[in-house]
């Protein structure tokens, strides 16, 4: 078994994921570690806190130009992981992470 990570546009895409050209950027949900605090469903009509599990979903995983800055908002506001956050915005194009990005570099910062 490899030790090597996927590379953040490669991680969780699917055979069936909208063209890059058509949707450039996506969301890697840490789910397992929301704790439905609802900042991101306050920030991003993408965003949703379902309050019988208490955690939120986003409506759709790609996303064009025009939801990138709502969805980063709410990548930047999410309080989990001592505020290192549990929503993360990649650019497909450039292959990294644009938010919440702690680590400053555009690596991947999902724990799992």
């Amino acid at each position: 078994m490899s030790d090597e990570r996927p590379t953040p546009s490669e991680f969780g895409t699917t055979d069936d994921a909208p063209p890059i050209e058509e949707k450039p950027y996506k969301i890697i949900f840490e789910a397992n570690k929301c704790f439905g605090a609802g900042r991101c469903a306050e920030a991003s009509t993408n965003w949703e806190l379902d309050l019988e599990t208490g955690v939120a979903n986003p409506r759709t995983y790609f996303l064009e130009e025009s939801e990138l800055n709502e969805n980063v908002r709410a990548a930047e506001l999410c309080p989990a992981k001592k505020g290192d956050g549990v929503i993360h915005i990649v650019d497909r194009k450039r292959d990294v992470e644009i938010a919440p990005d702690p680590h400053g570099d555009g690596s991947l910062s999902v724990d799992w």
